[in-house]
C-alpha cells in the first residue's frame, strides 16, 4: 500500500472533474493532477529518499506530496514560518537529498533548493511518468517534524500505514465529503492541512489553495461563498480571526476542524454563535497524526459545557487511556497522562532512539499531556505534564486558570505558569495581554474558581510570545519571570 493509490483511486473516479484550485481558478483535473505527480516522481531519487517541501501554501504542494510517495521517497515538509536556522537544522537533521521551495524560501536558505515553478521544475513535467508503486506499508513516508515548542524539532516518522490510518479515520469521525465538496487551505500544507489532503483527495474533494497562499480571514470566507461543500482545518487562533470579521457563515461552510491548540470555552461559544452547527474538533499530535480524540459536529450540538470543554472520545482505530504514575489505569474523573496505541500511531523518531524510547513503550504513545474521562468517555485535557503548577502540594491546571480568565471582557489572551518559591515550592504567575486590573481579575477569578489556584502575580504584557504554528512559548514567558520580579 502506498498513499498515491488515494490520487490514483480519485484519478480513476472523477478523471475529469476539477482537483486543484487557486482562489476560484481551476488549475488541473484529477487526472492531470496523476500525471504530473506521476512525471515528476521520475527523477527524484532511490526509494527511501528524503524529499523536503519548504514553502507558502502553494497549489504544487498537492503534487509534490503525491509525486514523493509515488517514487517511494520521503517528504519532508517544513513550514514556511520557521527561521532560517530551523529550516537548516531540519534540513541537516533529515538528510535531505533534494529541496522544493517556492522563490521567497529559496531566497532565505543558505543551500541549493529547486524553485517550485521555475524552469528546472517545468522540466521535470516532461519526463516519462512512472508506474504505481508496490510499497511496504511500513515504509516511511512523512517526517513529521514538532513545533518546537521545548527545543530542537524531532521527526516524528509517520508511514503510509499511519497516514492511511489517519485518512480512514477522519472519514470515519469528523467530515464525511464527496466529489462535489471542497478542502480550503487556511492553515499551512506542511503540517495539519497537508496531512488532511488525503482523504478528501480519497472522496475527490477538490483542493483550494488561497491567491495569497497565506490565511486571510475575509478572502478565506470569499472563497467558502464561491467553492461547494467547503470545509477546512484551521488552528483556535484562526477560528477566532474568523469570528472577528462580524460576517455571517457563507452559504457553502460545511465544515471547520480545529485543533493544534486549546480552544477555550468561551471562544467556543462565540464561534458557534457566528457560524452555527459547521464545528468539529480533533486533538492529537505529530507523532499520532491529527488522530487521538474528537468531538464530531453533532456533539457540539449538545449544549453540555463538559462536552464542548472535551476534545471528545477514543477515534477509531485508536485506544486511549489515561494512567497513573505507576502505569495503572486512572478511574473515571481521575487526572493522568494519556497514552495511545493503533495503527495511527509514529514508529518513532527519526535518528533519536533516545527519544523515542521516552515516547513509545510497549506499543503505546506517552503523550506528556495531562487529562481524565468523564463516566461517557469524554477526555478533557488539563496541560502538558510539564506545564502543571504544584503550589504547596496541590497540582494546579494552568488550562483551567486561563479559561477562567478568558471570559473576563478585558482579557484577550492569558497564559499561565509557574514560578519558583521558597515557601509553597511553586506559585501560579498570569500573563495578561489586555486591560484588566489585578483585583478586578482576583474578584473575577475568585466567583469562579477556588481561591488556592488563583494566581499570586499578574504580569501585564503587549503580545505573547509564540511559535511558528501559533501556540504560546511558556517557556520563553518563564525565562521572562525575573524580568518582571517585584
Amino acid at each position: 500500500m502506498n498513499m498515491f493509490s488515494v490520487l490514483d483511486t480519485a484519478a480513476t473516479r472523477f478523471g475529469d472533474r476539477g482537483a486543484v484550485y487557486r482562489g476560484r481558478t481551476q488549475l488541473h483535473t484529477w487526472k492531470a493532477l496523476r500525471e504530473r505527480a506521476s512525471r515528476l516522481a521520475a527523477g527524484l531519487g532511490p526509494p527511501g529518499s528524503r524529499i523536503a517541501i519548504a514553502s507558502e501554501n502553494r497549489p504544487e504542494i498537492v503534487e509534490l506530496l503525491f509525486a514523493i510517495w509515488a517514487a517511494e521517497c520521503v517528504a519532508v515538509p517544513i513550514n514556511y514560518k520557521l527561521h532560517a536556522r530551523e529550516m537548516a537544522q531540519i534540513l541537516d537533521d533529515s538528510g535531505a537529498s533534494l529541496i522544493f521551495a517556492s522563490p521567497t524560501i529559496a531566497a532565505r536558505l543558505e543551500r541549493p533548493a529547486e524553485v517550485i515553478g521555475a524552469e528546472g521544475y517545468s522540466q521535470r513535467l516532461v519526463a516519462p511518468p512512472i508506474d504505481p508503486p508496490d510499497t511496504d506499508p511500513a515504509a516511511l513516508a512523512w517526517l513529521f517534524y514538532t513545533s518546537g515548542t521545548t527545543g530542537r524539532s524531532k521527526g516524528a516518522m509517520l508511514s503510509h500505514r499511519n497516514l492511511m490510518a489517519m485518512t480512514l479515520a477522519h472519514l470515519a469521525d469528523l467530515d464525511d465529503p464527496d466529489e462535489n465538496c471542497s478542502l480550503l487551505h487556511g492553515a499551512p500544507m506542511s503540517h495539519g492541512s497537508g496531512l488532511y489532503i488525503p482523504p478528501y483527495v480519497l472522496r475527490g474533494a477538490r483542493q483550494v489553495v488561497p491567491e495569497s497562499s497565506a490565511f486571510e480571514p475575509g478572502e478565506f470566507l470569499d472563497l467558502c461563498e464561491h467553492h461547494p461543500g467547503s470545509s477546512a482545518f484551521l488552528a483556535p487562533t484562526m477560528v477566532a480571526r474568523l469570528v472577528g470579521t462580524g460576517r455571517a457563515r457563507p452559504r457553502n461552510l460545511r465544515a471547520l476542524i480545529y485543533g493544534g491548540g486549546p480552544m477555550y470555552l468561551d471562544g467556543l461559544k462565540k464561534a458557534m454563535a457566528a457560524f452555527g452547527p459547521v464545528f468539529a474538533q480533533l486533538y492529537g499530535q505529530g507523532e499520532a497524526p491529527m488522530t487521538i480524540t474528537g468531538l464530531r459536529r453533532a456533539d457540539h450540538e449538545s449544549g453540555d459545557d463538559a462536552v464542548l470543554g472535551s476534545v471528545g472520545y477514543a477515534r477509531s482505530g485508536v485506544e486511549v487511556a489515561v494512567l497513573r504514575q505507576d502505569g495503572t489505569r486512572a478511574d473515571a474523573g481521575e487526572i493522568g497522562e494519556i497514552v495511545c496505541r493503533g495503527d495511527v500511531v509514529m514508529a518513532g523518531y527519526w535518528n533519536n532512539p533516545t527519544a523515542t524510547a521516552d515516547a513509545v513503550r510497549g506499543g503505546w504513545l506517552y503523550t506528556g499531556d495531562m487529562g481524565s474521562f468523564d463516566d461517557r468517555g469524554y477526555l478533557t485535557l488539563r496541560d502538558r505534564s510539564k506545564d502543571v503548577v504544584i503550589s504547596g502540594g496541590s497540582n494546579i491546571y494552568p488550562r483551567e486558570v486561563e479559561e477562567v480568565l478568558l471570559t473576563h471582557p478585558d482579557v484577550a489572551e492569558a497564559a499561565v505558569v509557574g514560578a519558583p518559591d521558597p515557601e509553597w515550592g511553586e506559585v501560579v504567575v498570569a500573563f495578561i495581554v489586555g486591560t484588566a486590573p489585578a483585583d478586578a481579575l482576583d474578584a473575577h477569578l475568585l466567583e469562579r474558581i477556588a481561591r488556592f489556584k488563583r494566581p499570586k502575580r499578574y504580569i501585564h504584557i503587549d503580545e505573547m510570545p509564540k511559535n511558528s504554528y501559533g501556540k504560546v512559548l511558556k517557556r520563553e514567558l518563564r525565562s521572562r519571570l525575573a524580568e518582571f520580579a517585584q
